[in-house]
């Protein structure tokens, strides 16, 4: 059995073993069903909340660290939803993904298995901060908190909390998403959805309607909102400059304190205590503490303040405070910064009014694609944004006309093709031997996707996984044409694993749904049947047989 058959056959016995354990049941959706994880669980929990049948008290619970899944739990309107987050503890050893142990990370696990401390492991040692814990984020008390932030008196129509809801998840994405960057003069360390709160309220009163509507954008709207953050920005940029030089000021302060604090202080004695010059000290000969001696010695010449210290050492301490940067050449706090803004980050003039208005077209494409995939699902399997940088809220003018709508009948990858869009060459070793040539043959084609080195902009950030890795984008067109040529070179099972599937319901042997499904394969019934809502929780859909099922004895 191949490692593909085994995970498929794993994936179904361990799925059984656990339903048949907890009597419950389980959804599996693997990576032949296209989508990510928790979009998927969210159009799952849409399909149901759309039922006639949907109990409203339903609980919903999600696990992951993904700032997103906040807003799409406020998206789903559900009133019982529950986050779970494994609570970060800076400066605390991480156990290894693989095996458990620490002391190393994933990528340097050999496998090898934990020495055992007694007969049963007993005297085993916990380490420090193995043992997980969580944070529990209960939206119905987030959403009590913005029901209260979001309060509109006055208004010339009902107000509708729900509608605000939705117009607060999206001008989240303003400062940034899994989708599209962040624009230049919005972060959430500098009160950016403050901002964005006090506008949004003026917008509403004088505009008389919401920004978004089950999914749907108001483009007019959304631009009285971006050209009033606009006229903010140049003071924005200014204040960020100032904080970060406030910041660095004290920081240094707090580091020189701290060297201060941590110096020792002592006082030479013995052979080594002060004298007058042309007198000794006869009596002072014997050293009393060697080790003590030494110490106060080694101290002596490691100390900065010491004249006689080695040349350099001095300098080498006070250069230490100034921690190096790189260089700052958009300087945004400077008269100029659009114009460097986008000679440095988009290699051409800000006077370019076309390639501009072409950028900011496809980040309000982008914002009503979120928008979408976040209440619908996804709009379009085409689309994506093709720059690595926003523009600014100041270019956001007359951009009613620039969205019609999304490529309607667009198909999703293939499981393989989507790894050939995402993987690097690196990790070739996932796919077939002749795809994996694609990303490695100096000759291929495509070869150009898949760089060995490339540049990461810091991009104002301090460390360099939060910069902007420049990439080059995937072209569909060009990669589909490079894989026609090697899909005849698949496997039987290699097709198998290129296919796109659908999700897996498992459901224990005591599960009141059991004699149902026992009956669809004892019928042979190949149609798809409805989920009778009341064996199974109120949970509706239909079901089909599958060829791999593994069924238990009844």
């Amino acid at each position: 059995m191949g490692v593909p058959a085994f995970f498929r056959w794993l994936s179904r016995k361990y799925a059984s073993i656990v339903v048949h354990c907890l009597e419950e049941k389980v959804i599996l959706s693997d990576a032949s069903a296209p989508g990510e994880g928790e979009h998927k669980i969210m159009d799952y929990i849409r399909r149901q909340r759309a039922q006639p049948h949907h109990d409203p008290n339903t609980h919903h619970c999600l696990c992951g660290a993904d700032a997103d899944l906040i807003m799409l739990g406020l998206a789903t309107h559900e009133p019982n939803f529950t986050i779970i987050r494994e609570e970060f503890k800076p400066n605390q050893p991480r156990p290894c993904n693989l095996c458990g142990q620490v002391g190393h990370e994933l990528k340097e696990c050999q496998g090898l298995p934990r020495e055992k401390k007694g007969e049963h492991d007993e005297f085993a040692d916990t380490p420090p901060g193995c043992e997980q814990e969580f944070i529990f984020i209960r939206l119905n008390v987030l959403r009590e908190y913005l029901e209260r932030e979001l309060a509109m008196p006055n208004l010339s129509f009902p107000y509708d909390f729900e509608r605000t809801i939705d117009d607060w998840v999206f001008m989240c994405f303003f400062v940034g998403n899994d989708f599209l960057p962040h624009l230049p003069s919005l972060e959430i360390r500098e009160g950016a959805i403050d901002k964005l709160v006090n506008i949004y309220k003026d917008v509403v009163h004088k505009t008389g309607g919401y920004l978004t509507d089950s999914g749907f954008v108001n483009l007019e709207r959304v631009q009285m909102i971006m050209l009033a953050v606009g006229v903010l920005e140049d003071n924005i940029f200014k204040k960020r400059k100032e904080n970060d030089e406030n910041f660095k000021r004290r920081q240094k302060e707090k580091n020189k304190r701290m060297k201060n604090e941590q110096r020792p202080s002592f006082s030479l004695t013995g052979q080594y205590a002060p004298q007058a010059l042309g007198q000794k000290d006869v009596s002072s000969n014997t050293v009393v503490n060697p080790r003590q001696t030494a110490y106060e010695m080694r101290m002596q010449s490691s100390n900065p303040n010491n004249t006689q210290a080695p040349a350099g050492t001095k300098r080498k301490a006070e250069d230490s405070d100034e921690e190096s940067e790189p260089e700052d050449n958009i300087r945004l706090w400077e008269e100029g910064w659009k114009q460097r803004y986008y000679k440095n980050k988009f290699d051409v003039d800000a006077t370019d009014d076309d390639f501009r208005r072409k950028v900011v077209q496809s980040y309000v494409e982008g914002l009503c694609w979120v928008l979408r995939y976040y209440y619908q699902g996804c709009a379009s399997w085409k689309w994506f944004f093709p720059f690595h940088y926003a523009p600014f809220a100041s270019d956001f003018e007359n951009i009613s006309e620039l969205f019609k709508e999304f490529e309607k009948n667009t198909k999703p990858f293939k499981p393989l093709e989507q790894l050939m869009g995402v993987f690097p060459a690196a990790s070739g070793n996932f796919l077939p031997i002749s795809w994996r040539r694609l990303m490695s043959d100096p000759d291929s084609s495509i070869i150009d996707f898949y760089p060995d080195d490339f540049a990461i902009d810091i991009n104002g950030k301090k460390f360099a996984w939060q910069g902007v890795a420049l990439l080059p984008f995937v072209d569909e067109r060009r990669l589909r044409a490079a894989l026609e040529e090697v899909y005849p070179d698949l496997t039987p099972d290699e097709i198998r694993r290129n296919s796109l599937g659908g999700d897996h319901l498992f459901v224990g042997r005591h599960h009141p749904l059991n004699d149902f499904i026992h009956e669809l394969y004892k019928t042979h019934t190949r149609e798809p049947t409805g989920i009778p809502p009341e064996l199974c929780h109120g949970i509706q859909g239909l079901l089909e047989t599958d060829d791999g099922a593994v069924l238990p004895n009844v």
